[in-house]
């Protein structure tokens, strides 16, 4: 059986199935009883060609936008344009100067030549009635009147279906179809030949088992769409930075309106249409929008950002025109949310067993009919009255035959693959309570096969709540956990280079310092950054003051690749300076020269740079996170437009970030190992930093290997299939070195593979990994997407919860397929024997009971 359905139901994968794998195995169901029911809860190929159709359109229209923009730009410029755009009355008396059809066919349109006509984005924010520094107003009235012109950010969804649309699904059984005709017939037969109430028993019986399979069934199948409805919503909420009053605030996506400012980063996704306000570096990836994976640069002179894309490089602010249903985003969502998931390969499998078996109970109910009816016929042969039938002789031979059709009803378990899904949905309900959002129902199955686990180290092993703890600044090393410790170190160090240092901070970082309505400070950032943020202000730094003092021509952000972020700073003085942190070691091989304890740059020998290094080894020996800060005069020649130097710095300064293991750690990764589950850690970090907390989760053994990136990537695959399994430890990994030991667990070593991941760079190891977990608090939309299942809470205790209810998965499956079977197997057989051998058809009523 195994090997049969393998042969022709086990072209299903867990993930990223093909097209004509998942179209195959529909072909093979010969006996479906109810198609409506039976593959409810399967991907529907066709909405899904009609979303990828209009991928395509988009694509084409997006193409001819951009060259027709660029064509006309070269016939406007220098040319007065008028407007002819006439503002509808209704627009006017709510305070607003511009439609929402002539927004969306600016952005949707890449319409540069109206975009000038209006004024450009200075234009477009003063006849929305915004302001690019202060964002939005929040009084009702205003929220209102704009909600009433412009709409709100919400998609069209599928409507909730009543019980009763699920009462009518169970109806269109054709099996059950059958036996009301029959039910109808004995009715009519049994009336006629022996009045009422006595012949209208076996009739009203065939009716009552009816009713009570279809309301079992749908009551069944409602409970379960609602569940699902549930799901639905927490998988899409998705929260972004907007500016409102003049406050910096998180908001869900569904709550923007025209004219607020948003402040996209790397890995989020643009959250409605809108314009570029100013930004850095900025690729915007379209692939989910057009198919077209080649990133596109938006700048000033390309300011158009459309819903849906993601951002794969850089950072900006954008001024939100377009919203909900009016963006092509909205339009696809709609067909997309009507493509469903695809099915999991243990559904698969067990459509196979109930096709099977649906093919033997057809055999039996035939020859059911054909041993009940043959002595009636043969009867009727030898008396020579076969064209001529009495009302009895009529209503036996039927009730022949509602008995075969009755087999098949029970003979088909057509609810053993919706099993399958209840027993899945019942699991990520309870997932969910347990802080772990299923994308998708197949990874709970495959969670429970998993037998190793690709962990990162930040925000998972660890709490992600950093703080800086130690420095080296000038050589000279300082403990620097708490305010007084921090104003003890800024008074020891000469002037210029607290200067400097804060220079460095404030200027070169992800993050922000902000004030809220209570005029009290708030960090933006990732943890790392609000650890940076918050030394630098323990000093007596001021975030705005520092800002304020010089201008950021570019940016390069950070990212899993360089391990570093650098910007040039235009000084006040004239000339340009450019800033770098990172990786300590990465760096502090950038340098050349030093800053000594008396302020005076000298060019950093050997000695020196051992030390610093021996400095760094220790650091991360201790479990610290390090990062080196640097600095260097930029040339006269240098051009914005070319790549910020990767050599000749000044090191500043080392410094050593705390981040403590998780309570609870330890004792989830031992519950792992006992269970036959490889905990293997993946990180950016320094390699001592990692074997530190490795050794301290229990991850890192004797027999255990711990490797750097670099020394993996320059492996000969011989060496790797040596090496692969005792690796426990990756340090200052890549996103293609994690994409590789999956790609060699996956299929040289056949493990099933979970992989978490957080950042946009992590999307390809998600993506290949049996089950890709990413993470709910620190995880971009792009990993986020990527992803099967979301760790709410960031914590690798709950990746564990998630492998127990997998397992109970797949163990609650075969009880109820033990059952199932062992229900219909018996019941068939019971009924067969019954009708053939003693030659008395049991009654419908317990026939379908069973």
């Amino acid at each position: 059986m195994e090997s049969y359905l393998e042969e022709r139901f086990g072209g299903v994968q867990a993930k990223n199935s093909s097209e004509e794998a998942l179209r195959r195995w529909r072909r093979l169901c010969s006996v479906v009883k109810n198609p409506k029911r039976r593959f409810r809860f399967t991907a529907n190929l066709e909405k899904r060609g009609e979303a990828e159709a209009i991928k395509h359109a988009n694509h084409e229209k997006l193409r001819v936008a951009v060259l027709v923009s660029k064509a006309a730009l070269q016939f406007i410029q220098g040319l007065s344009l008028r407007s002819e755009y006439v503002v509808p009355e209704e627009v006017k008396a709510a305070g607003f100067q511009i439609c929402a059809d002539e927004l969306g066919s600016i952005v949707e349109g890449h319409d540069s030549k109206k975009l000038i006509i209006h004024g450009g984005v200075d234009g477009i924010a003063e006849k929305l009635s915004t302001s690019k520094t202060d964002g939005l107003s929040t009084d009702e009235d205003s929220i209102k009147r704009r909600q009433d012109i412009y709409g709100v950010n919400k998609f069209t969804e599928s409507e909730v279906r009543s019980f009763w649309v699920f009462v009518w699904e169970a109806l269109q059984d054709t099996t059950l179809i059958i036996l009301a005709v029959c039910a109808f017939v004995s009715l009519v037969v049994g009336i006629a030949m022996e009045g009422w109430p006595k012949g209208a028993h076996d009739g009203l019986g065939i009716v009552a088992s009816i009713l009570l399979v279809v309301f079992v069934t749908a009551a069944s199948d409602y409970r379960q769409s609602l569940q699902f409805k549930d799901l639905d919503k927490e998988k899409k909420k998705i929260q972004v930075q907007v500016t409102r009053n003049g406050f910096r605030q998180r908001l869900s996506i569904y709550d923007l309106l025209p004219g607020d400012v948003v402040h996209l980063a790397i890995g989020d996704q643009v959250p409605a249409d809108g314009l570029f306000i100013s930004g850095f570096s900025l690729l915007i990836n379209e692939s989910s929008l057009t198919g077209e994976s080649e990133p596109v640069a938006v700048n000033a002179d390309n300011p158009f950002l459309l819903s849906g894309t993601k951002v794969q490089d850089g950072s900006c602010k954008m001024l939100v025109t377009t919203v909900g249903m009016r963006t092509q985003w909205g339009k696809l969502m709609a067909t997309l949310s009507e493509g469903g998931d695809d099915e999991t390969p243990l559904q698969v499998k067990l459509n196979g067993v109930a096709t099977i078996i649906g093919q033997i109970g057809l055999f039996f109910a035939v020859i059911t009919f054909i041993v009940l009816s043959q002595g009636l016929f043969s009867k009727k042969y030898h008396e020579g009255l076969l064209l001529s039938w009495s009302g009895d002789e009529a209503l036996e031979l039927l009730e022949h035959f509602a008995i075969a059709v009755t087999i098949v009803v029970v003979a088909v378990p057509e609810g053993l693959p919706l099993a399958v899904t209840l027993s899945l949905a019942f699991a990520m309900k309870k997932m969910m309570n347990d802080k772990a959002l299923v994308r998708h129902l197949a990874a709970c199955e495959t969670m429970g096969s998993a037998t190793t686990i690709c962990s990162d180290k930040t925000g998972t092993l660890t709490t992600n709540h950093m703080a800086v703890v130690k420095a080296c600044i000038c050589g000279n090393i300082k403990e620097v956990n708490g305010p007084q410790n921090a104003s003890k170190l800024c008074s020891e160090l000469p002037e210029i280079v607290v200067k400097t240092l804060l220079e460095s901070i404030f200027n070169n970082t992800g993050g922000e310092v902000v004030f809220n309505q209570d005029g009290k400070y708030q960090i933006l950032g990732t943890p790392t950054e609000t650890a940076l943020l918050e030394f630098a202000l323990a000093l007596g730094g001021d975030f705005k003051s520092k800002r304020d003092e010089t201008k950021i021509v570019k940016v390069e952000p950070f990212n899993s690749t360089k391990k570093r972020m650098s910007v040039i700073l235009e000084l006040p003085g004239g000339g340009r300076r450019a800033h770098c942190k990172g990786a300590s070691e990465i760096v502090l091989a950038a340098c050349d020269k030093f800053i000594d304890d008396t302020g005076s740059v000298h060019p950093l020998d050997k000695t020196t740079a051992d030390k610093l290094n021996g400095i760094i080894d220790s650091f991360a020996g201790e479990a610290l996170r390090t990062l080196c800060l640097a600095y260097r005069e930029m040339e006269e020649g240098f051009s914005i437009l070319d790549h910020i130097p990767s050599q000749g710095y000044t090191c500043i300064g080392v410094v050593g970030i705390k981040d403590p293991v998780r309570p609870g750690v330890r004792e989830s990764v031992a519950t792992c190992q006992a269970a036959g589950i490889m905990v293997r850690m993946v990180t950016g970090d320094n390699i001592n930093t990692a074997k530190a907390i490795a050794r301290e989760c229990g991850i890192l053994t004797e027999e255990g290997i711990a490797i750097e990136g670099p020394e993996f990537r320059e492996k000969s695959l011989d060496e790797l299939l040596k090496l692969v399994p005792k690796i426990q430890v990756m340090a200052r990994s890549s996103p293609l070195d994690k994409h590789t030991l999956v790609k060699h667990l996956r299929t040289t070593f056949n493990d099933v593979v979970a992989v978490t991941g957080d950042g946009t760079n992590d999307a390809p190891a998600l993506h290949e990994a049996d089950i890709g977990l990413a993470m709910g608090i620190a995880g971009t939309e792009v990993a986020k997407e990527s992803a099967d299942i979301i760790i709410l809470d960031d914590n690798f205790s709950t990746i564990v919860t998630v492998a127990k209810w997998g397992r109970s998965v797949y163990i609650n499956i075969q009880k109820f397929v033990q059952f199932q079977l062992t229900v219909n197997v018996v019941a068939l057989l019971v009924n067969f024997s019954s009708a053939c051998f003693t030659g008395m058809p049991p009654g419908l009523l317990a026939l379908l009971i069973c």
